[in-house]
């Protein structure tokens, strides 16, 4: 079973109709949050059609995971906090989004929402502990816009910038394989990386480059292997093997 992992792709239209190309060579489309692009010229309700049409296309191929990152919110709850109403309202057959889980023989893929406000994280929390009280002999694996903290997929060329309460939901439920986005240039980083390890939990990050194909990674479940694209070419590890 392959997944093919991209994120952050920012409304870039070329790099969407590549996916829908590539997705060909695989099981499962994952991204893993900001498909639109709040700095861009196309305003968001029109980004959010094109996209959920872009997203309908590839699940009449392959399932698709997608999670919400800090670009793609488009709402506000009464305690004034943003998220993707859109996405959650989407509804399209085959696509799995904010907390949701895809499921089949090999593998689940928990998708987490992009969240703001305590309220907010803690239904984040309950959602994974949940998933983790259903998990079974397959491969666990979150979906989760921002990286750990400390993860070298988190550096952003200055410091380590992610997510500490996904660090600590690591430390506490082990998932086989994190998968997330949203420092772009982590993985072209002497100090950073498109992969790490936190005790025995791989973490990816594929990045981004501004280009008509995206970088991406892709996860062989069968053979233990992932391995990474982009620009500057390509690299392999083995998940059998430790850090």
């Amino acid at each position: 079973m392959r997944l093919l992992v991209v994120s952050d792709l920012h409304y870039s239209l070329k790099q969407f109709d590549w996916l829908c190309q590539r997705c060909a060579e695989h099981d499962v489309v994952v991204i893993a949050g900001d498909l639109l692009d709040i700095a861009g010229h196309a305003d968001l309700d029109t980004q959010i059609v094109v996209v959920e049409k872009y997203l309908a296309r590839l699940a009449a191929l392959k399932p698709v995971a997608v999670c919400s990152g800090n670009h793609d919110l488009d709402a506000e709850s009464a305690d004034g906090y943003s998220f993707a109403e859109w996405l959650g309202y989407a509804a399209i057959d085959n696509v799995f989004v904010d907390s949701q889980t895809f499921r089949n023989e090999l593998c689940m893929i928990s998708v987490c929402p992009w969240w703001e406000g305590k309220d907010a994280c803690l239904l984040v929390r309950q959602f994974l502990e949940a998933e983790s009280a259903r998990r079974e002999s397959t491969k666990w694996i979150w979906l989760y816009h921002a990286p750990p903290s400390g993860a070298k997929t988190s550096w952003n060329g200055k410091v380590f910038s992610g997510d500490p309460f996904l660090a600590e939901m690591i430390e506490q439920l082990e998932p086989d394989i994190v998968l997330s986005g949203h420092i772009h240039n982590s993985p072209f980083q002497a100090e950073g990386s498109w992969y790490d390890r936190i005790h025995n939990t791989w973490v990816f990050n594929p990045g981004h480059q501004i280009a008509s194909i995206p970088t991406c990674i892709s996860i062989d479940l069968d053979a233990m292997e992932a391995t990474w694209e982009s620009g500057q070419g390509d690299e392999n590890i083995s998940l059998a093997s430790s850090a």
